[in-house]
């Protein structure tokens, strides 16, 4: 690993094991971090795989419903009572944080204003019909809710890996190896200080001896 250019001081010493410090810990929170999205991942995941299929269902549903009633009532007939519905249609999209991530949440709701047709010579396929597109579009939007959620978690997932093996491989070992080599540089110093000062008492003893 490279050593950050630093000269070899008590002062940088202290600076850089108070970094060291500091970036293990934002490592091992950083780290927390991950796992949590990770398994948050996974969960919304397998919820978006069952709602995939429960739109699909919905959907065959809906359309078998409405292939009934046009079956049984004429293609025309079918388009003039889908014309006379008056549904409105609310939905309502808010957010919920997941470690700092803005996740969608989409709530579907219906005003509805019957009566839409009168009910002489209808059949029940029409309602069954209305009943099934509307479950299919609330599934939609939850469906929607998930897939959106997964891109951002997915997202932030990537961005924090990053993060986490950049002070793992990077950055903590450099102010490892930057911390060990300024200490024995130090070492070094207070050893090649303590041979001076010897040298010098023994000198001055020397000297004191002959006068």
């Amino acid at each position: 690993m490279a050593l950050l250019t630093y000269a070899p001081t008590k002062t940088n010493l202290l600076k850089l094991r108070s970094d060291l410090k500091f970036a293990q810990l934002g490592h091992e929170l950083l780290d927390q971090k991950r796992n949590i999205l990770i398994i948050e991942l996974l969960n919304l995941v397998d919820q978006t795989a069952d709602f995939q299929n429960r739109v699909e269902e919905a959907l065959v549903q809906a359309y078998k419903t409405l292939e009934e009633a046009v079956l049984q009532m004429g293609k025309l007939k079918v388009h003039n009572l889908g014309s006379a519905v008056n549904i409105e249609t609310n939905i309502r999209i808010g957010m919920r944080r997941v470690m700092g991530v803005s996740l969608p949440v989409v709530d579907t709701d219906f005003i509805e204003k019957p009566p839409y047709f009168s009910l002489m010579g209808t059949s029940f396929w029409i309602d069954s019909s209305l009943g099934a597109f509307k479950s299919a579009l609330k599934l939609l939007g939850k469906l929607a809710e998930l897939k959106i959620s997964v891109l951002r978690l997915a997202g932030e997932v990537r961005k924090t890996i990053r993060k986490v093996n950049a002070l793992e491989k990077i950055a903590i070992p450099d102010l490892k190896d930057t911390v060990s080599y300024i200490e024995s540089r130090l070492e070094e110093n207070e050893r090649d200080m303590f041979v001076l000062m010897k040298m010098v008492k023994e000198r001055l003893e020397a000297k004191r001896k002959k006068e």
